[in-house]
């Protein structure tokens, strides 16, 4: 059951924080992080397991927990805009292999904008937060593409 979640958790952070998975991969501590936190649900792991659940239920239980801080992914949300705001800027990033890691650049750019939008699933459609984004999206692209 933890191996399943385990990787389950792992491809979530590949597909939605690829800033994560770099930082984590850049400091040798994959697996330390993802046993840290299989080990944090092992408690809800053993209580659905009591009350007789589906494997399956239980691993979307547990996922659901583990990637709750992790969402909404402010990667998919730049990567969203720049593809709808910025498309030839996003091309030419896909046709040169760098868009994720210019992606994760401009998260960064953007990271004060995150928090003072207190960048959450309640916040996400927040136009200005999205003008703010756009702004600084628009300053990063001028200076690097």
């Amino acid at each position: 059951m933890e191996k399943v979640i385990t990787e389950k958790l792992w491809n979530y952070i590949v597909s939605n924080n690829p800033d994560l998975m770099l930082t984590l991969k850049e400091e040798g501590s994959v697996f330390q992080y993802l046993k840290n936190k299989v080990q944090s649900v092992q408690p809800l792991i053993e209580e659905l397991e009591e009350q007789n659940k589906p494997a399956y239920i239980i691993e979307e239980i547990c996922l659901e927990e583990l990637t709750r801080e992790l969402r909404p992914s402010k990667y998919h949300y730049i990567k969203t805009l720049v593809e709808e705001e910025f498309e030839d800027s996003f091309l030419a990033m896909v046709e040169s292999g760098v868009l994720t890691y210019e992606i994760v650049n401009m998260m960064l750019a953007c990271q004060d904008i995150f928090e003072s939008f207190n960048f959450s699933e309640q916040s996400e459609d927040d136009r200005f937060l999205r003008y703010a984004v756009i702004g600084e999206v628009s300053a990063y692209l001028m200076g690097t593409v």
